[in-house]
C-alpha cells in the first residue's frame, strides 16, 4: 500500500484481486456480442447475465439480515 499524508492509503494495483470470470462465463457474454452486435448489447442484457452470479456470491446470512433491516424499517416508515 502506497500513503499520502493528505489521503488515506491507496491500494496498490497488486493489492486487488478480482475474480476470473470463468470459461461459461466469457462464453455467455461473448455469445450476446455474436448475437447482437457488439454495438446493440445493452446494460440491461448484461445485468439479465451477470445478476444469477452475483445474487449467488452473496452470502445467505448478509441476505437474512439485510431483508430483517428492510422490513424493519418499512414497519418503522408505515406508523
Amino acid at each position: 500500500m502506497r500513503h499520502s499524508v493528505n489521503r488515506p492509503p491507496t491500494p496498490d494495483a497488486g493489492d486487488e484481486q478480482e475474480k476470473e470470470l470463468s470459461l461459461s462465463e466469457k462464453i455467455n457474454i461473448k455469445g450476446i456480442y455474436k448475437k447482437k452486435g457488439r454495438n446493440n448489447v445493452t446494460v440491461d442484457d448484461l445485468v439479465h447475465l451477470i445478476t444469477p452470479k452475483g445474487r449467488a456470491s452473496i452470502p445467505d446470512p448478509v441476505k437474512a439480515e439485510l431483508l430483517q433491516r428492510i422490513w424493519a424499517f418499512l414497519n418503522a416508515a408505515s406508523l
